[in-house]
């Protein structure tokens, strides 16, 4: 037996990222989850905002944002970061984080998220409840330390978690399974 449920977003896993983008006054820090890689050659993302977010409009000035990746070690400031404003809030102050000058945009990357991705925003499109910013990728950045030793991703070592928007909640990625 299933149960059918209302149309809801239902993709799970979804990544929790830390999106942080050059202000007018002070760089800011949202919490996402809606985020996918959606081609690879030129690489690009895709993040969707809602509208009346007060990063919505920075992200749309600026023209550029990092994705950042957290490890479960920042689980308390990613739910901080989803949970206030920065039009309220110095969310890396607040945090203790430490913007970082990023190589190819404006805005800054986050020092302690072990995956930082560069990008510039292509395209906006509307989509009811969440713009979507489709954005090329221009340059990524991998603390070394959670490389093995050919240079790929080790997830152990990364800590990673995930958002289960079906259960709204945080979970670490589990064991290899394949």
């Amino acid at each position: 037996m299933k149960t059918e449920k209302k149309p809801t977003p239902a993709l799970v896993p979804c990544p929790a990222i830390l999106l942080s983008v050059a202000g007018d006054e002070k760089p800011n820090i949202i919490t996402l989850s809606w985020a996918a890689n959606v081609c690879s050659n030129p690489p690009t993302l895709v993040v969707g905002i809602r509208p009346n977010r007060f990063s919505h409009d920075l992200v749309r000035k600026a023209g550029d944002f990092v994705v950042n990746i957290p490890s479960a070690d920042l689980i308390k400031e990613t739910i901080f970061c989803g949970s206030r404003s920065g039009k309220d809030h110095d969310k890396f102050e607040e945090c203790k984080l430490t913007p970082l000058a990023s190589t190819k945009v404006t805005s800054p990357m986050i020092k302690e998220c072990p995956i930082n991705i560069e990008c510039k925003t292509e395209k906006i499109v509307g989509l009811g409840a969440h713009d979507l910013f489709i954005a090329e990728i221009v340059a990524v950045h991998v603390e070394e330390s959670i490389l093995d030793s050919n240079g790929r991703l080790d997830p152990e070592k990364a800590n990673l978690f995930t958002y289960l928007p079906l259960a709204a909640e945080y979970w670490k990625l589990g064991e290899k399974i394949a």
